[in-house]
């Protein structure tokens, strides 16, 4: 069945699987998840062992996930993370599915989660075929606001080419740039994780592998996400 969706927004079940009472056992959770990864516990065991223990819901696990790490990945993410103001006169690498979706479903009122590393993430998946949304163009043009506003000289945006409807995002971008002046290049490359990983140049992403290999970071959709959209739905996972 092909999808019909306009916003990505939130899950039908996603009032109850995070409501106000529910926060305490996730970030139970998500704590001691992280403490099996940093003692080594293979993942997908370990999920399954909190998960059982807390009675969480397959889209909980989820969340739990997406918001862990070990203190290892912890004390490495921390230590290559630039500050949102050390990108003026710099030129960022975009992890674009990655930002843009996020973005797209905090400004549709989905769930936000704020994992460990104090990345923010979504809970959406694309499936292998990307469908614009309501948001889609809202998102880009507060992104492009936003890297204007703190002053970057140049972004390149990635695309992972074998995502359906790659091509029609990246001539959407490219117009909506060009329109704005904006000083983007957008490329279509078979694996942007693995073009994040070895670039210098600094890298917007919130995707695990990506943080635990690539050379510094910046918490661009936190930024974003925090400061220039009203009322997000932020599940905070990072402390207990």
């Amino acid at each position: 069945m092909p999808d019909k969706r306009l916003h990505r927004g939130p899950h039908p079940e996603d009032v109850k699987l995070f409501a106000p009472e529910k926060i305490p056992d996730l970030r139970s959770a998500t704590a001691d998840f992280s403490l099996l990864l940093t003692k080594g516990y293979a993942e997908k065991s370990a999920l399954q062992l909190v998960g059982d223990r807390f009675s969480l819901t397959k889209r909980q696990r989820l969340a739990v996930m997406r918001s862990a790490c070990s203190d290892r990945q912890l004390e490495l993410r921390r230590k290559n993370r630039v500050e949102i103001d050390h990108i003026k006169g710099r030129s960022p690498a975009i992890d674009g599915y990655n930002l843009l979706i996020t973005i797209e479903a905090a400004m549709s009122g989905a769930v936000i989660l704020k994992g460990r590393d104090g990345s923010f993430r979504d809970l959406a998946s694309i499936h292998g075929t990307y469908r614009k949304v309501t948001e889609t163009i809202p998102a880009v043009e507060l992104l492009g606001d936003f890297l204007e506003e703190v002053g970057v000289e140049k972004a390149l945006w990635l695309l992972d080419s074998p995502v359906s409807n790659s091509g029609r995002l990246k001539k959407l971008i490219g117009e909506l740039a060009e329109q704005k002046n904006w000083n983007w290049d957008i490329q279509l490359v078979l694996s942007p994780d693995t073009e994040l990983i070895k670039t210098d140049s600094i890298v917007a992403t919130s995707d695990s592998v990506i943080l635990d290999n690539c050379k510094k970071w910046i918490n661009l959709t936190g930024d974003i996400i925090e400061n220039q959209i009203i009322k997000p739905w932020i599940i905070d996972l990072s402390e207990v």
